[in-house]
């Protein structure tokens, strides 16, 4: 259920009539309904009732302050792909601790920075990555929290722009290696195995 309807012809959001929207603040413009985006939060964990979770928005849908405080207020997490989304994501009130770092490309300012702020976790993307992060982390005295994400080699039988859980993809560790990763990961002193992605 959404909260965008037609009353008489006329659209509305909520209980508003977009259209005195767009009078009063002129257009283009973009316009979320609070109550919908709250419901498909509330439908989703349902579905995940009594088991131990952590929902995390992802900031590369959107990164409206408005909207990322909205599920921040709700108790979700941020899965965020650069330093930039993670400043975004603390400004509107996501812990650290509720954060998880995915993506590939992550600079080592960005490595440094994560650390520093106390993520939830990286989902590291490759072996080269997974060295990067334990390097920085010994440089920082700390121990980087990981998770792997295996690629499962899936044709997902989607647009090919969107596929990214095929072996061709640049996305994780193939899932034949992965096991030898966790072996590789649990050698390197600086990091802490917390999960799979």
């Amino acid at each position: 259920m959404n909260h965008f309807t037609y009353r008489e012809d006329q659209l509305y959001c909520e209980d508003v009539p977009v259209q005195k929207i767009a009078a009063e603040i002129g257009t283009p413009f973009y316009l979320y309904s609070h109550a919908t985006l709250t419901r498909h939060l509330k439908v989703f964990n349902e579905v995940f009732e009594g088991i131990d979770k952590l929902v995390c928005f992802s900031a590369k849908a959107n990164t409206n302050l408005a909207i990322l405080k909205l599920f921040a207020s709700a108790g979700c997490g941020l899965d965020i792909v650069s330093g930039g989304e993670l400043f975004r994501g603390t400004q509107a009130g996501f812990k650290p601790d509720r954060i998880v770092y995915s993506g590939v490309g992550k600079t080592v300012e960005e490595i440094d920075y994560a650390l520093d702020t106390g993520i939830l976790m990286f989902n590291v993307e490759s072996l080269a990555e997974m060295e990067q992060i334990n390097r920085r982390a010994g440089k920082l005295k700390k121990r980087a929290p990981v998770s792997i994400r295996v690629n499962p080699d899936v044709d997902p039988k989607t647009h090919p722009y969107t596929a990214t859980g095929l072996k061709k993809n640049k996305f994780g560790i193939g899932y034949d290696v992965a096991l030898d990763s966790y072996r590789i990961a649990a050698e390197l002193e600086n990091l802490n195995i917390v999960g799979v992605d």
